[in-house]
């Protein structure tokens, strides 16, 4: 049992630049593919916006696109990550109020929402940060050097 627990503990220990590179990659592609797609239908985004009663829609469309568009792409490179991830939390926040929060008739119902499992990533990545593979890493090894 203890060869076993040291052995799992050296494999996990030099794979923990992993989880942060698995979750960047997970969350900049899908907000990059989310933002892009908004982008490119910006009328169909405001006409959504409008029916969900968010004020504003013809500039709270072209907002949120681009902040999924270059938030996503910031974090799938690792470049600012810890900021980059608060305005994805709160567009992830938006959507459960405005459309997703009517579906949910228990707590199994929120905890299975998409938009609730991208915050716990985004909460994941504040807090540990991008991780080795990064180029929030290269950064900090640069000011650390000085």
């Amino acid at each position: 049992m203890c060869k076993l627990r040291k052995l799992v503990l050296a494999i996990t220990t030099k794979l923990e630049w992993l989880p942060a590179l698995i979750s960047r990659v997970t969350i900049g592609v899908i907000f990059i593919q989310s933002g892009w797609g908004k982008l490119h239908h910006l009328d169909k985004v405001v006409q959504f916006f409008t029916s969900l009663g968010i004020p504003a829609p013809q500039i709270q469309a072209p907002f949120v696109a681009c902040v999924e568009f270059g938030c996503g792409t910031l974090v799938l490179l690792g470049l600012f990550t810890r900021v980059a991830s608060v305005p994805l939390i709160g567009t992830m926040v938006v959507a459960i109020l405005t459309a997703k929060l009517k579906d949910v008739a228990d707590l199994s119902d929120f905890f299975s929402l998409s938009e609730y499992l991208f915050i716990v990533l985004l909460v994941w990545l504040i807090m540990k940060g991008a991780g080795a593979l990064s180029v929030d890493q290269v950064l900090a090894r640069r000011c650390d050097e000085k």
